[in-house]
């Protein structure tokens, strides 16, 4: 089951693109990774999937219901962290927890409580007296302290130091399992790769890539770099040559690694290194043309 679904999305500024011709399915139980740069289109996507914004044209649903027309009912069973999270001053944890708590009708206090624990953050700091990472504490954990059947989060673990962004994980690992969904935009590629198992790229509004992080990387090929003792050879077809360093070659294996051992045996391997590319190698591979073309990516 998918439990958002998006069609043909378009979100206009007056003459200005947000997105345009978003398609997206997020199946249920996933930790699903909303890979761009900021303005590339994450938090409009984001803003109409929670009713902020109207559709320009096209269709977004979550549980099956339209964004815009079923907002309330959505957004009863939805934990939402913005990227520019503010609370009142005067909030403490505690008060917080107990205000969100009847604006939802649900008991927040006793899950937020051991949340907290987690989190390690004192419900009884007031928000004007705490650390940036101790606010965004507080936001997930008033996002997650419901329970709810979605989550999502843009930028979520910022100032959050490793260890707690570690621990952070964790907890969203465990929420999947037990059948939560995770929406988790950032623009870290590290923390995306730590964390999710499928991912979509948006690139000046438009979806570029949506597959899982194998798959992606199968499409990608392999990574190769070969340093060779003495001279080089003429470079084969199947190999794609990035950059020379002296004697080291960085390229794209296009074919299977056997066809480039084949080809290499007996010429002047001084050293050989094959693998999968990482996600930021894949990230850098869809923006590089754009941004030579001078795009605003």
């Amino acid at each position: 089951m998918a439990v958002i679904t998006i069609h043909a999305l378009t979100r206009t500024y007056g003459s200005r693109r947000g997105i345009e011709g978003v398609a997206l399915e997020v199946p249920e139980g996933s930790l699903f990774g909303f890979l761009g740069p900021n303005g590339a289109g994450k938090t409009t996507t984001i803003r109409v999937l929670l009713g902020f914004l109207r559709p320009s044209s096209g269709a977004a649903a979550i549980f099956g219901m339209d964004c815009w027309g079923k907002s309330k009912q959505i957004k009863a069973e939805v934990g939402y962290v913005p990227g520019d999270l503010r609370l009142p001053p005067w909030f403490t944890g505690s008060k917080a927890l107990s205000l969100f708590g009847a604006v939802r009708a649900r008991e927040m206090m006793t899950h937020g409580r051991e949340l907290a624990e987690m989190l390690e953050l004192d419900l009884s700091v007031r928000v004007r007296n705490m650390s940036r990472g101790m606010r965004q504490k507080l936001g997930l954990i008033l996002a997650m302290a419901h329970r709810p059947r979605l989550l999502v989060l843009d930028e979520p673990t910022s100032g959050l130091d490793p260890l707690m962004q570690d621990r952070f994980r964790e907890i969203l690992r465990e929420r999947a399992r037990a059948g939560c969904t995770v929406f988790f935009s950032s623009h870290t590629l590290s923390e995306v790769e730590a964390l999710c198992d499928r991912v979509a790229i948006v690139r000046e509004g438009r979806i570029v890539a949506d597959s899982s992080l194998d798959e992606l990387r199968k499409q990608a090929g392999h990574e190769v770099m070969i340093r060779w003792r003495g001279t080089a050879p003429e470079v084969p077809a199947f190999l794609s040559v990035r950059s020379r360093d002296g004697a080291v070659w960085h390229a794209t294996l296009s074919e299977s690694v056997e066809k480039l051992v084949v080809w290499l045996a007996g010429k002047p391997v001084e050293d050989l290194m094959v693998g999968r590319p990482d996600l930021e190698t894949l990230f850098r591979r869809y923006y590089q043309s754009d941004s030579q073309k001078g795009g605003r990516a």
